[in-house]
């Protein structure tokens, strides 16, 4: 069974596993976008996050910004939208006006309006600030994104890709000056990069933040197609797209001892080296719902598998050995200027 948890310190619930669309409109097409996200929802799964700029190719923006939101909207019909939690995002530059980008209050409305019309809704659940800006004062953001939860555009507000410090400075300023506080913060988080076990999980712990990690199997690198001597299939998400974030490092060996270690477990238990990678997620203090980016509809399903995985305590033992708590086992690199990498 589906388990449902607080999203943070409000009172609505979520499921355990979050629905990510950032291949729908890109890497798949519309009508099989739309079977996995109904089957999603058969599943139990009531969590949907999306963004304004999905629907591209890997390091291709914003070509194709938009189009994740509008299968998106298009798949909730029929009366699926009032049972589903939807979050989408805004701060990456959506056309080549210099204005159509970051976190101004400009961006913040415009967007949130192009949002609701290609998610087909009258509100958005969880909007969330997609990255940050040092030279946007964030009480900008806050008073936007206040404004719009008053309007009743938008439920709650959260944050991605931003460090300790960055949500706590958030919090602050909400405080300061009576506005909405965020709820949430997104953030890499799987066996070859733990940094935010240092930081940013105590004090979401501490200030009542849901943790709502991507990337929780470092892109599907936990499967059998991944070896020491192979390079990445073409066409695979980590040959076009992590590949990029760690460096090319595909033959770094502490990246396989972490893999073959998780596999070794997986044989042991039954299941697939990525379902154990995203249990061992799910299963992490402070983690409220890790976002799930499947590509077909059996994707989807191993994903599902991951909450029937217990983990015992000579398993997580077993796993640390390899991959240190706090750690991070492949360096990131920035993406285009983003600020997700920083902790």
């Amino acid at each position: 069974m589906m388990e449902y948890r607080n999203l943070g310190r409000t009172g609505i619930k979520v499921s355990q596993l979050c629905l990510g669309c950032m291949n729908f409109g890109g890497r798949q097409e519309e009508q099989e976008s739309i079977r996995i996200i109904h089957q999603a929802l058969d599943s139990g799964i009531n969590f949907i996050d999306t963004a304004n700029v999905y629907g591209h190719e890997p390091l291709d923006f914003p070509t194709g910004a938009g189009r994740s939101e509008q299968i998106v909207g298009k798949a909730l019909g029929d009366g699926r939208r009032e049972r589903v939690i939807l979050a989408t995002k805004v701060h990456y530059r959506m056309s080549d006006d210099l204005n159509a980008q970051n976190n101004t209050r400009r961006h913040i409305i415009e967007q949130c309006e192009a949002s609701l019309k290609r998610l087909n809704t009258d509100w958005i659940d969880l909007y969330q600030l997609h990255g940050t800006n040092d030279d946007i004062p964030i009480d900008e953001a806050l008073r936007a994104l206040d404004d719009l939860v008053r309007a009743g555009k938008i439920r709650y507000i959260g944050a991605s890709g931003f460090a300790a410090w960055e949500v706590m400075e958030a919090l602050w300023a909400a405080k300061e000056y009576r506005l909405n506080r965020f709820v949430s913060e997104q953030s890499p988080y799987n066996l070859l990069d733990r940094r935010i076990e240092r930081e940013l999980i105590p004090m979401a712990q501490t200030y009542g933040l849901a943790i709502l990690p991507w990337a929780p199997s470092a892109g599907g690198f936990f499967s059998e197609r991944y070896t020491r001597d192979n390079p990445p299939p073409v066409g695979s998400r980590y040959e076009a797209f992590w590949r990029g974030f760690y460096q090319n490092d595909f033959s770094q060996s502490r990246v396989f001892d972490v893999q073959e270690a998780v596999l070794a477990l997986a044989k042991e238990k039954g299941f697939s080296g990525y379902a154990v990678a995203l249990a061992w997620c799910l299963s992490r203090p402070g983690v409220t719902s890790p976002i799930i980016g499947p590509r077909t509809v059996e994707q989807l399903v191993d994903s599902v598998t991951a909450r029937e995985i217990m983990l015992t305590e000579e398993d997580h033992a077993r796993l640390d050995a390899v991959a240190a708590p706090q750690s991070m086992t492949v360096p990131y690199i920035d993406y285009k200027g983003a600020h997700q990498f920083r902790w």
